[in-house]
């Protein structure tokens, strides 16, 4: 089978709006959580948030193809563009048609629908933007990430909850792997961060009032966050042909069900899921130098992937982090966003670190990267998503 590298990487987050910005971030241990700027702010519970501060689309797009870009998809035509540049690449007709995007996004176009949902119901008008429905669908970022770069390959996207930027990844690594396409960008984008994106969420009772301080005894809950992370994954073959710089190689995936329940974690799924990616990466445990783990600071979660972490790499596992303590929960893009952490990790042999970890849960992991960046020099790394509706997905990196 043919070997997949990554030539190219971008972002848009609450730590930067870079990949060199949110590596420093990482590096430093710098949180981008805070209080949350939106409209009805009072009438919400949970007023903290990983919010992209300051973002002004108009000084980004021309305002007719603002007109069609919901929030979400601002952040991947950002991430994607800086992705692209930083490959180098030259599509020609030929390598166009070989070349695709695929996406992960939970929400979609969720300020859209929230913004014509108030419309309606709360000013009583009696019509809609025409673009409504363009610009809320799930696919939009995806398709227009394709319009932008000139990418007629396999392009759509994936809504997996909080594993859909994973999934993405994954299936943009088997695409080219087996030969249907030469060149993907891969990743997702989320922009749930509107009222009735967080009254939602409130809903469940899992949100923290406070922070995000995984895998921490005095822990109560996760921060949302929003933003967008694009990979550009190529056949390595390809890739040193045009003399391309190669940031990792994509070594594995593993997915897997729970097949259980559709808010609770399942060890033993997620467990297989990393065991998936071992094997598909031809990796032992003993070579995973850095877990990026999901955990989003719920009781359940941590708890529940320690006990399978602890099930694939027994009482000694490598060294775990969860960067949601700093970019928040971007939940169908946050499996993207954290794949930036096992990049940092190969490339300049820094793990992030786990902020707001302020004392041991004895259910969960002993060997929590915590608070402060640690310098290591792992050659091979795992970022694992588990979402609702017990959908996993697990990522192998490793150092070429």
């Amino acid at each position: 089978m043919r070997r997949v590298v990554i030539t190219g990487a971008g972002t848009v987050n609450a730590l930067a709006r870079d990949v060199r910005g949110t590596f420093e971030a990482f590096r430093a241990g710098r949180s981008g959580i805070g209080p949350l700027e939106l409209p009805d702010l009072e009438r919400l519970q949970i007023r903290i948030g990983a919010q992209i501060r300051d973002w002004q689309p108009e000084a980004l797009f021309a305002k007719a193809k603002l007109a069609l870009y919901d929030r979400f998809t601002q952040f991947a035509l950002v991430a994607g563009a800086e992705a692209m540049d930083q490959a180098g690449l030259v599509l020609n007709e030929a390598l166009s048609h070989r070349a695709g995007v695929i996406l992960g996004s939970a929400g979609g176009g969720l300020t859209t629908s929230d913004a014509a949902y108030r419309e309606v119901y709360q000013e009583g008008r009696a019509r809609v933007h025409p673009f409504t429905v363009p610009r809320l669908m799930n696919s939009a970022a995806a398709s227009h990430l394709s319009m932008a770069q000139g990418l007629k390959g396999p392009v759509f996207s994936v809504a997996s909850a909080c594993a859909g930027s994973n999934h993405a990844m994954g299936l943009a690594f088997q695409l080219i792997r087996g030969g249907a396409a030469d060149v993907m960008l891969c990743g997702g984008a989320e922009a749930m961060l509107s009222f009735g994106g967080l009254k939602a969420w409130e809903g469940l009772r899992v949100m923290s009032p406070t922070g995000c301080r995984p895998f921490s005894a005095d822990r109560d809950g996760m921060v949302m966050g929003e933003g967008a992370a694009v990979f550009v994954f190529e056949e390595l073959a390809h890739a040193r042909a045009r003399g391309a710089e190669i940031l990792a190689e994509v070594a594995g995936f593993g997915m897997t069900a729970d097949a259980a329940e559709i808010v609770l974690p399942s060890a033993e799924g997620a467990a297989r899921a990393m065991r998936a990616a071992l094997q598909d990466a031809g990796l032992r445990p003993d070579e995973i130098g850095y877990i990026n783990a999901h955990g989003t600071a719920t009781l359940a979660n941590d708890r529940s992937e320690s006990t399978a972490i602890r099930e694939v790499f027994g009482d000694s596992p490598p060294p775990v982090s969860s960067t949601k303590s700093m970019h928040g929960h971007a939940m169908g893009a946050t499996g993207a966003i954290e794949l930036l952490a096992c990049l940092l990790a190969l490339r300049e042999g820094v793990l992030a670190p786990t902020l707001g970890h302020n004392a041991p849960d004895g259910e969960c992991l002993a060997d929590v990267v915590a608070n402060q960046a640690r310098v290591a020099k792992p050659r091979a790394t795992l970022s694992n998503a588990f979402a609702f509706g017990g959908l996993n997905a697990v990522l192998a990196l490793k150092a070429l």
